[in-house]
């Protein structure tokens, strides 16, 4: 949802009416996976996607509606339906879009919670009386309740501890919605390189927070990267604690100096980040895990380093490099979550 985070802003700051379609479940060559949103506003304006392009018209039209009734409508599209070969289904694959008006109470609350990169829960009744239909609990990662419409409550605390979107009760007279929101993933860049420019603009682009740190201000400064979320001119020791690895981090080491290079390894490997990468030959790799390994390092942490860095698409400019990492990173992350 972070994608919608200035056009919802700035729709609701405004005053406009505004309905959320949000895909809840799929089933084969679906294009967009379950908890992927999009936002319409009155005046007919979209920001993110539910489909890829296949049904967004359908769902705008039915979000329109949606807007003027204040009544949410629960879609569904497949390759059985008549409407297949009209939506772009036709191809494969089932989706089911929940479209309903954005609740008010529930995003003055989420909406923070987005720009301060915080994870969040959200709840939604999609299925039951037409008093309930649409009613939501927004809570923080460990359960805790932060708003709902109308004061209602959904279930107990496990509920919320759900890694992936997930419908509770399936088939029952009452479904909720379950739609994690984690933290932006995070990608760590160790070294104002060259390579890091491109790849600080790319990792941008597929909405990743971006981090380069350097201690070396020739290299590590404003100037070079005027784009990117945090610039730390520190040694990796110091600031990994102004910018901590977490499970949502990966971390690409680019300096070329072992003085830097390897205490940012060393820590990263004992983190739970969920990719560590860096850049050099084989035989830089070679000379560096044996460095990391008579510095403490155990095998088995070393095992999840990727070195050399990035997918072997025979990349030679630093726009090729930083999108063979880039690459390799999406891969670890999605294959995470």
């Amino acid at each position: 949802m972070q994608e919608l985070l200035p056009d919802l802003e700035n729709w609701i700051n405004g005053g406009e009416r505004v309905a959320l379609a949000t895909v809840i479940s799929t089933w084969g060559s679906a294009p967009r996976r379950a908890g992927s949103t999009m936002a319409v506003n009155e005046s007919g304006g979209m920001v993110g996607s539910v489909s890829g392009g296949c049904v967004e018209g359908t769902v705008i039209q039915a979000a329109q509606e949606v807007i003027k009734t204040q009544q949410p409508q629960r879609l569904h599209f497949g390759v059985a339906d008549e409407t297949a070969w009209e939506v772009g289904l036709a191809c494969g694959g089932e989706i089911d879009i929940f479209v309903q008006p954005v609740q008010q109470e529930i995003f003055r609350s989420l909406l923070p919670r987005l720009k301060a990169d915080q994870g969040s829960v959200l709840g939604t009744i999609i299925k039951g009386n037409k008093e309930e239909l649409g009613r939501q609990v927004l809570a923080d990662e460990k359960g805790k309740p932060l708003a709902s419409t109308n004061g209602i409550k959904l279930g107990n605390e496990d509920i919320w501890k759900a890694k992936h979107p997930k419908i509770i009760g399936p088939g029952e007279k009452k479904e909720i919605f379950i739609n994690p929101l984690p933290p932006s993933p995070t990608l760590v860049m160790v070294g104002g390189v060259h390579i890091a420019i491109a790849l600080a603009q790319l990792a941008h682009t597929l909405n990743f927070r971006t981090v380069i740190i350097d201690p070396r201000k020739a290299f590590g400064n404003e100037k070079r990267f005027p784009h990117v979320d945090q610039l730390i001119q520190a040694w990796p020791e110091t600031a990994f604690e102004q910018a901590p690895l977490t499970s949502s981090t990966a971390l690409a080491s680019l300096s070329h100096d072992p003085k830097i290079d390897d205490p940012a390894l060393k820590a990263a490997l004992a983190s739970p980040a969920f990719f560590v990468g860096a850049l050099g030959s084989k035989k830089t790799q070679e000379r560096r895990r044996k460095r990391l390994h008579e510095a403490g390092v155990a095998e088995k942490d070393l095992e999840r380093l990727h070195a050399p860095i990035g997918l072997e698409i025979g990349a030679e400019t630093p726009e090729e490099i930083a999108l063979a990492i880039m690459a390799q990173v999406v891969a670890a992350y999605r294959n995470e979550n």
